[in-house]
């Protein structure tokens, strides 16, 4: 009698330890940061947390579906697979999947086993979020390409002039033993040329790390007629050797910003448009200012061979080089780009090839 009127009373206790542990759980996973999600042996979705909506846009609806008829789930790279292999080996799988919103997550399935009877019954997915994790080491790697790429840039770049120095120091000797002086005059204005051209590759790259935290890069008035006639005197050896042809059309005399930038802009532009002229091809060269709403546009034009549309986006990245057998570190329109850019510039490119480059920089008024 005794037992009869206790079991009762025992069903009700575990049937309450049963609902407590039941509310505890719901808690948890009602509170958890983390997605997770609870899919079935038949592939149904039976239960996911608060986040997985967030990451996966999941709806209260989405609940008793099949994942294939859950296209945020179904388009996950791997996200099927992986569930059946778990369910049908019984064992975690761990793997890294981006989501169509570019974000990154380590995906852990784990299966769902009935201990009574020793059988997976479907899986339990987690998603934690490493986006931060990954980006930071793709830009690690981009960091290090770059350095390699520097690498090769300058011990490609320094050889040519060092080795042209090298053998003209020898001629020289060889010369004065033998008191030519013609040959003497000649070898040392080359051996001058090189050492000059190892300052200027010196120069930009030093340049790099300047590029926003030198204090002379704050803007100011600027008068553009003048910083053109001093970089065409820089380069005068160059505009006579390649009987290069300049004209300009300023109707904006004035601009707000670096001095010094200014010029190496001026100066990067035009030493390229004669550096990368068409062979055989006298490069004409025109520089125009006009007002452009709340911008300057100045915009250097030159005859040259053009660039290569799939090519236009690249040679504003450091170490760019299109023509590597011409001598130049990759950095030149790269801190150029940098230089409009810090200043609430910004900088285009127009090309066709066999038809000349324009570049159009839009300084800021």
């Amino acid at each position: 009698m005794n037992a009869m009127i206790e079991s009762p009373n025992l069903e009700k206790k575990d049937l309450k330890k049963l609902v407590d542990l039941n509310d505890g759980l719901e808690n948890f996973f009602r509170n958890t940061i983390i997605p997770q999600l609870f899919v079935d042996a038949d592939l149904i979705l039976r239960k996911f947390s608060p986040p997985g909506n967030k990451h996966f846009k999941l709806v209260a609806s989405d609940i008793g579906k099949p994942i294939y008829k859950i296209p945020s789930l179904f388009n996950l790279p791997d996200f099927v697979e992986c569930i059946i292999d778990v369910i049908n080996h019984n064992k975690d799988i761990e793997k890294e999947i981006q989501t169509d919103d570019k974000r990154w997550f380590q995906m852990n399935v784990l299966p769902y086993i009935i201990k009574r009877q020793n059988t997976t019954n479907g899986v339990v997915i987690t998603f934690v979020d490493i986006t931060d994790r990954i980006n930071d080491k793709l830009e690690i790697e981009k960091i290090n390409a770059d350095h390699e790429t520097f690498i090769y840039s300058v011990s490609h770049d320094f050889r040519g002039p060092l080795t042209n120095m090298v053998l003209l120091v020898d001629l020289l000797k060889s010369a004065v033993d033998k008191n030519e002086k013609e040959d003497i005059r000649i070898f040392t204005e080359k051996i001058e040329e090189s050492a000059h051209a190892l300052t200027s590759l010196i120069n930009e790259l030093t340049d790099i790390t300047k590029i926003g935290n030198d204090p002379d890069d704050k803007p100011a008035p600027v008068n553009i007629d003048r910083i053109l006639e001093e970089v065409k005197f820089t380069l005068k050896n160059q505009i006579y050797q390649s009987h290069a042809k300049i004209s300009t059309n300023i109707l904006v005399h004035e601009v707000l910003f670096s001095s010094k930038n200014l010029r190496s802009i001026i100066y990067n532009l035009i030493s390229n448009a004669i550096k990368f002229a068409t062979p055989e091809v006298t490069p004409e060269i025109i520089i125009k200012t006009e007002e452009a709403g709340d911008y300057t546009l100045l915009s250097v034009k030159d005859n040259g061979a053009g660039i290569e549309e799939d090519k236009q986006d690249e040679i504003f990245s450091k170490f760019t080089r299109l023509q590597p057998q011409i001598e130049g570190t990759g950095v030149g329109l790269f801190i150029v780009s940098k230089m409009v850019t810090n200043q609430g510039g910004k900088i285009e490119v127009v090309s066709n090839v066999d038809n000349g480059t324009t570049f159009n920089i839009y300084i800021k008024n």
